[in-house]
């Protein structure tokens, strides 16, 4: 565009530049800053000092780069310089509808000077009642080729500013992402944050929900025909989003990873309902997201991400229907998974189903199914009656009935303790589960791994 105004002489009227009424631009461009902040109602919002300094240099600019595309002149220089204030407005906050709302009130005004000036220079003439224009020859086109040009004007004005706004703002909230991930990152390591956090504007909460989530693949990241990792990432997006949107008053830190990661959310002021977000963020993933939650204070965060998700682990090992588990939910069975000779022994309760491997995942499904035949029998496609027979086999086989509270109790425990004899580490902590080939990694590993995308 530029080349093609560089090779434009000028447009004129009446042998009159068609930029003539907007030469004078200091005193055009008070002039403008007033009727803008009289009639654009963004602006009546801003500062005096911004008024009067950045918006009006912004305006005067402006009207520099219009005289000159009006005048056929290049104007690169005033279009790299309307961009560097477009990005600094953005790392400002000034609203990038303000910028838009001045500029275009800007182009009203500054048409009404021209088209007024253009025509008390015409020569009027009276037939009868009616009064019209009369336009010299070539005049016409040259209005015509202006009218083209204001809307190259407005084109050109708009696109460098957008462009630099939205590019600066994206370099803004990189910086905060990144900010924002280096301070959840100290807060899980247990290092200092004061610092950290005034620079992220994040004020630290003396307690934290600490929230693991084991978030399972997509459907579709198993499709040959997809690219199963671009998949992943939307759904990591749109966690991310749910995350950053659905709680305007509180502010959740996140580690996460497209499997899963660790959440750290204020337990103090504003309440979150935890199963609801949870809910929620199962519904922006569109799989069943699976959390369990510690509460700490600050420094015991790293403890409690630690506790966190070997609960979660320890609900992965069970099949644990989708959904929020808290400490006091999983107490026993977590003092389960201690080393010890009392996990030993629970292991052995379940050796007499080695031979019976049908029955050893009915007790696991049944249990995970909160006891329900109906769903029992639906997710192994067995009749229920079939499920009453084999819970009866396993009371036979190991001295324990899963349908009497105290037998249930115990092949439950054994449950839980045979799955760390078999598998000591069977969950990651970004969430994967064995078929990923994951250990169990610390604090500083999972840092590493986390948010990754």
């Amino acid at each position: 565009m530029a080349a093609e105004m560089s090779n434009n002489p000028g447009l004129t009227y009446s042998g009159t530049p068609f930029s003539t009424p907007l030469k004078d631009v200091r005193a055009l461009s008070r002039q403008m800053v007033g009727h803008f902040v009289e009639t654009v109602a963004p602006c009546r919002t801003l500062p005096d000092d911004a008024i009067h300094g950045d918006v009006t240099s912004i305006t005067r600019l402006c009207l520099e780069l219009a005289v000159g595309m009006l005048e056929g002149a290049d104007v690169p220089e005033k279009t790299r310089k309307l961009e560097d204030t477009a990005a600094q407005w953005a790392r400002e906050g000034v609203p990038i509808d303000t910028i838009h709302h001045a500029i275009h009130e800007g182009f009203r005004f500054g048409l009404d000077l021209v088209v007024t000036s253009a025509t008390n220079s015409y020569r009027h003439t009276r037939d009868g009642d009616d009064r019209m224009l009369v336009l010299r020859r070539g005049d016409y086109d040259n209005l015509v080729g202006a009218a083209k040009l204001v809307v190259d004007m407005l084109d050109t004005m708009t696109t460098a500013v957008s462009k630099a706004y939205v590019r600066e703002l994206r370099s803004v909230v990189s910086e905060h992402h990144t900010a924002v991930h280096t301070l959840t990152s100290a807060l899980l390591g247990g290092h200092p944050t004061s610092t950290m956090a005034r620079e992220c504007g994040i004020e630290i909460a003396d307690r934290y929900h600490v929230l693991a989530l084991a978030v399972p693949p997509h459907p579709e990241e198993a499709n040959p025909m997809v690219d199963g990792a671009v998949v992943a990432r939307r759904k990591l997006r749109r966690i991310q989003a749910a995350l950053a949107t659905g709680h305007a008053d509180v502010t959740i830190l996140s580690l996460l990873s497209v499997d899963g990661g660790t959440l750290l959310i204020p337990a103090d002021g504003p309440s979150v309902d935890l199963d609801r977000l949870v809910a929620v963020l199962s519904q922006e993933a569109q799989v069943p997201v699976l959390t369990t939650v510690v509460t700490a204070a600050t420094s015991d965060i790293p403890a409690a991400a630690d506790q966190a998700h070997q609960l979660l682990d320890m609900v992965h090992r069970l099949r644990l229907v989708r959904g929020l588990y808290r400490f006091d939910d999983l107490a026993l069975e977590y003092q389960l998974t201690r080393p010890g000779p009392g996990r030993e022994h629970l292991c052995t309760l379940l050796d007499p189903l080695d031979a019976h491997p049908e029955l050893l995942d009915t007790l696991q499904r049944h249990i995970s199914n909160n006891l329900n035949r109906q769903r029992t029998a639906h997710a192994l496609h067995i009749h229920t009656n079939t499920v009453d027979y084999r819970l009866k086999r396993i009371a036979t086989l190991t001295g324990c009935d899963p349908t009497q509270a105290g037998g249930l109790w115990y092949l439950r425990s054994a449950l839980v303790a045979r799955s760390y004899r078999r598998h000591p580490d069977i969950l990651g902590r970004d969430g994967a589960g064995p078929d990923r080939g994951d250990r169990l990694t610390g604090p500083a590993e999972r840092v590493a791994v986390a948010d990754a995308g």
